[in-house]
């Protein structure tokens, strides 16, 4: 079993590496699904908010006494529709601000139309080292439906390129459940994916998230309803045929080659702190500064120009805690995890992984096991086959994986 495919256990905080999530919230346009904090035709705003961040990063790096760092993640909006100049400026600032070995993974989230050859080699040679495509489709007509702006030939091109580039890690991004999308599309889709050679991929069911265009045309009857049936179909196809191409599933949306896992994902879903900075970008921190063990959560105001008015000249000081954090500069949202929060999200965030959560893991870190601190939930999952025991951790079943959000709002209930 790779590391990766190891039960989520408790580690010292940071004592890994932090993992440094930078938001990067400009588009070329919207994607009609899109909820994310992502903003289309404020390019004039590029130079002041590149300045803006870094001035983030510096002073975080500061507060924290310049930490190493386990991974870095570039993610919007599309951060590869910056301009190669706006790319290296945050990397530089955070090689400085933190201690970035070498050997950190550093991923770029990238559209396939900014992939040209020049483009990839500068990526490469600003730092990145891992790079997240967000094909979607081989599908000409899903990418339609979809307003992306490349086609499947310029997809098949930017991972080609990827490569070509020098790039260690290669991933895909695809979505399934689309509406009027048949399994034999998403069948040529994966296939495309695991000819092209894909390292790592990540399978997304839509969801469709209210306020956006694609949810009122569903909803209106414009664009017919995705098919939940057809969408758990296409997820066993993808699990089978991935396996096949020696793509293990370490996550309920994720399969990689062995070692080829994300650690900056792993992070989240094994309860890691981390640090996020940019428009919107969330945090969780604790066990650093005066935060106790189960830390504070928070996240930075939404709009960008609203972030560069305040960030611009912010000086971070005094004693890190919740009350210094809730006043910092960017700091939108503010609040300290409670023991019982903090054992609920280590829960639901550690069975998404394959291996599920470690029982003496959870009780070194909550003095508990799983099943004493959520007797009902632990018993109704595996009644119901959504969870069983396996060598000493908690872990969903192949059914459980199907119907995951059932037992994760058990979890979340208590």
């Amino acid at each position: 079993m790779s590391e990766a495919g190891a039960a989520h256990n408790v580690q010292p905080p940071m004592s890994g590496g932090l993992a440094l999530y930078v938001h990067i919230p400009f588009c070329e346009s919207k994607c009609p699904y899109c909820d994310f904090n992502t903003y289309a035709g404020i390019e004039p705003l590029m130079p002041s908010y590149v300045s803006a961040l870094a001035r983030e990063i510096e002073q975080w790096g500061a507060w924290l006494d310049r930490p190493t760092l386990a991974s870095v993640f570039f993610g919007g909006g599309t951060p590869s529709y910056l301009p190669p100049r706006d790319l290296r400026h945050p990397m530089e600032t955070i090689r400085t601000a933190f201690d970035l070995p070498d050997s950190a993974e550093a991923t770029l989230e990238a559209n396939p139309g900014d992939c040209s050859v020049d483009r990839l080699l500068a990526m490469r040679r600003a730092g990145f080292n891992r790079i997240s495509i967000g094909v979607q489709s081989f599908d000409d007509a899903e990418l339609a439906m979809l307003g992306r702006r490349h086609d499947a030939a310029r997809a098949a091109e930017a991972v080609r390129g990827a490569r070509g580039a020098g790039f260690e890690n290669v991933s895909i991004d695809l979505m399934f459940g689309l509406p009027d999308q048949r399994v034999a599309t998403w069948e040529r889709s994966v296939e495309q994916a695991i000819r092209l050679g894909t390292d790592h991929l990540s399978a997304y069911a839509l969801t469709l998230e209210p306020g956006t265009p694609l949810e009122a045309d569903v909803r209106l009857g414009s664009t017919p309803e995705p098919d939940p049936d057809l969408a758990a179909e296409m997820y066993l196809l993808a699990q089978t045929m991935l396996a096949g191409a020696g793509l293990q599933q370490y996550e309920i949306s994720n399969w990689a080659r062995q070692g080829r896992e994300s650690t900056h994902n792993l992070a989240y879903w094994r309860s890691l702190p981390y640090l996020g900075v940019g428009p919107g970008a969330h945090s969780y921190l604790y066990g650093v500064g005066a935060l106790d063990r189960f830390g504070v959560r928070f996240a930075n105001v939404n709009p960008p120009r609203t972030y560069i008015g305040r960030v611009g000249t912010w000086q971070a000081d005094g004693p890190l805690d919740t009350n210094t954090i809730a006043t910092a500069a960017a700091t939108g949202l503010c609040e300290p995890v409670s023991r019982r929060d903090a054992m609920a999200e280590t829960m639901m965030m550690g069975l998404r992984l394959n291996a599920g959560v470690a029982d003496d893991a959870f009780r070194e870190r909550f003095g508990e096991g799983i099943a004493d601190a959520f007797p009902a939930a632990t018993a109704d999952c595996i009644d119901l086959g959504l969870l069983e025991w396996a060598s000493g951790a908690l872990r969903l079943t192949e059914r459980g994986r199907l119907l995951g959000n059932e037992a994760f709002s058990r979890f979340v209930a208590g």
